[in-house]
Formats: C-alpha cells, sequence, structure tokens
C-alpha cells in the first residue's frame, strides 16, 4: 500500500464536508470510496470528491480502502467501527469513541485482536493553538504548571439548530458534546487524569426549538445541562471544568493554564488555530511555536496514517479517546452520587507536534 493510505469515508453528514475538503492537502492520504445508508447522500458528496459511492458494506470488503473514516451520528461509532475492524481496516472516527466506555472498550479490543489502528477525533489538539500552549509548557516558561481552567458555556443548540433533540437525550448534553474538545486538549497539555469531583444541574425541563420548520416547538431535556467538576491529573495538577447549556453569556477564559511562574492563555480547543498568550508581568502574544500551521479536519487521520506507516504511537489514538470517554461518564458519576471517582483508565500524554 505505500506510503500513501486510502480512506474510505463512511458517513456523509455534515462534517464529512470538511474533510473531502481537507483530505486532498494531505499527501500521505488518498480518498477512495464514500458509503452512507443514504444513498444520495453517499452519491451527492461522492460526486463532489470525485470518487465511486458504495454501500458501506461494499466499503468495507473494498481492496482500495485501509483507513475506514468513521462519519456517523455518535449512536452507530461503535457497530461501523467493528465492522471496519472485523474486514481488517484501521479506523478513524469523529468524537466520541462510542456512545459509552463499555462499547469503546469492545472496539479497542476487537482492533487488538485483528492487528489494526484505532484513531478519534477530536484533531484540533494538533492546530498552532493548543500546540504552541503545549510547547511553552514544556520549555518551562510558566515554571511548574499547578492548575487550569476550561469554561464551554452557551445558552443551548436548540436556539440554532431546526433538530435538536439528542442534545438533550442520554449521551448528549455540554459534556458528552463539547467535553471532547476541552478535556482532550487538558490531557495534551497536563496529562491523564486519575480522579474527578463534579456537580450538575438540569434548570429547564423542557427547551423550545427557535429556528427551522419546527420552531416554537417544546421538547424534553433528560441530561444535565450545567456540569461543573475539579479534575486531578497524575501530576497533580487541578482542573476546573464548566460545560453549560445554560448560560447566555460570559467573559471566562476557553482555556487557561497556571504555572508557579506565569499562566498561559489557551484559544478555543474547537478550533486548530488562535493567539496563545503569556502573562508573566503582563498577558503578552506569543508566537506560533509548534502545531501543524493551517490544520484542518482530517490532519489527525493524516496523522496515524503516518504512524501506521513509521511504526510509531499517533496523536489522536483510541486510548487517548477512550480516557477522556471515561473521565466525561465518571465526572456524571461523581456528580449524581456526591462522592470523588477514581477514572479506572490512563493514557500516554500524546507527543508535542513540534514546529
Amino acid at each position: 500500500m505505500g506510503d500513501s493510505l486510502r480512506i474510505g469515508i463512511v458517513g456523509a453528514g455534515n462534517i464529512s464536508g470538511q474533510y473531502v475538503k481537507n483530505l486532498p492537502r494531505l499527501d500521505n492520504v488518498q480518498l477512495t470510496r464514500i458509503a452512507d445508508i443514504d444513498a444520495g447522500k453517499a452519491s451527492a458528496l461522492a460526486s463532489e470528491a470525485g470518487v465511486p459511492a458504495c454501500t458501506p458494506e461494499e466499503l468495507y470488503a473494498a481492496s482500495d480502502v485501509d483507513i475506514v473514516l468513521n462519519l456517523t451520528i455518535p449512536l452507530a461509532h461503535a457497530s461501523v467501527a467493528l465492522e471496519a475492524i472485523a474486514a481488517g481496516k484501521h479506523v478513524y472516527g469523529e468524537k466520541p469513541l462510542a456512545a459509552d466506555t463499555v462499547s469503546a472498550r469492545e472496539v479497542l479490543d476487537a482492533a487488538a485482536a485483528q492487528g489494526v489502528v484505532v484513531g478519534c477525533a477530536p484533531d484540533t489538539v494538533l492546530g498552532t493553538g493548543v500546540q504552541t500552549a503545549r510547547a511553552s509548557l514544556d520549555a518551562g516558561d510558566i515554571g511548574v504548571p499547578v492548575a487550569a481552567t476550561a469554561f464551554m458555556t452557551t445558552p443551548g443548540h436548540e436556539r440554532w439548530h431546526p433538530a435538536p433533540e439528542f442534545y438533550y437525550e442520554p449521551g448528549g448534553g455540554p459534556l458528552l458534546d463539547m467535553g471532547p474538545y476541552y478535556l482532550t486538549a487538558l490531557v495534551t497539555l497536563l496529562g491523564p487524569v486519575r480522579r474527578v469531583v463534579g456537580m450538575s444541574s438540569a434548570p429547564r425541563p423542557t427547551r423550545v426549538i427557535g429556528s427551522g420548520p419546527r420552531a416554537g416547538t417544546s421538547i424534553p431535556v433528560r441530561v444535565a445541562t450545567h456540569v461543573t467538576g475539579v479534575l486531578e491529573h497524575v501530576g497533580g495538577e487541578l482542573s476546573t471544568l464548566m460545560m453549560s447549556f445554560d448560560i447566555w453569556g460570559a467573559q471566562l477564559p476557553r482555556i487557561e493554564v497556571y504555572g508557579t511562574e506565569g499562566s498561559l492563555s489557551v484559544p478555543d480547543p474547537n478550533g486548530f488555530a488562535g493567539t496563545v498568550q503569556i502573562f508573566r508581568e503582563e498577558w503578552v502574544d506569543l508566537p506560533v511555536l509548534a502545531g501543524y500551521p493551517d490544520a484542518g479536519r482530517g490532519y489527525g487521520v493524516s496523522d496515524m496514517a503516518r504512524s501506521i506507516v513509521d511504526g510509531t504511537p499517533h496523536r489522536a489514538s483510541g486510548d487517548l479517546a477512550y480516557h477522556v470517554l471515561d473521565v466525561m461518564e465518571c465526572l456524571l458519576r461523581a456528580a449524581e452520587t456526591g462522592e470523588s471517582v477514581a477514572i479506572g483508565s490512563t493514557c500516554e500524554r500524546p507527543a508535542a507536534v513540534t514546529a
């Protein structure tokens, strides 16, 4: 298969367009097929990309696919991954790795037994924003890290999404929706988490759809819409996390890291770039120090493809995604029980993306 690995996309939904746009920019991967259970969607996206459309089953069996790029809905992530793995394909998926850690563990165990590699978004942490902060931390610019904060605040996705029910069903909520970006960034910066405490609430029992043909329709809320907690990293650093669908406006940082000699302000982890600022006597912008420049969706796939060829660990790994999912589940459990919860999993801190 040479040094360029062939990619087959399963799932032609909204996020797929970004991958189709970015994959041709990467010299070590080649998009070869697109599949979806909706044949019309698969055909439309395949026509745009200039590749054949097929069924998912045909894609799993195809000899011109090395990596299955799983862009299906979260509830289908595990089943699609398992089918691809059974066919001997490597798998890279959108977040989360699976709907729960039980299903996610099945995916990782199946991949290990089959001798294939699993990767998972978000790959936003491979861009210049988080990686510049990582480089500054590793250089000791703010001394020894002692704490961090991470805030994601919005009044709720129902204001703009025409069919927002899944955000308010089990498996949804602000933590599982947006938490992977923030937690993956925190693990990249500070390492894995060993214990969590937390609290949560759902102040409004219903939400009202604000746009589209069903505007004005009331939908039930079945998950916590405000989650806050403290994460204890293996190095002893304490990260304070708040993920909320209940805040109309705030003047909070996205992520900040506090050290013995200064502080770092990290840009939105839902993006690849952004300015990192450092504080020692005053806030100063840092130049880009590391990370893939001009990155976008698909860079995690490329990073994984390179690791497969070179035989080295990849950064947006299944183990990292599993650990992040485990931390989120444990935080919700801590909020329900009122007790601290030890994290059963761990992972390696991903290698830095050097400039």
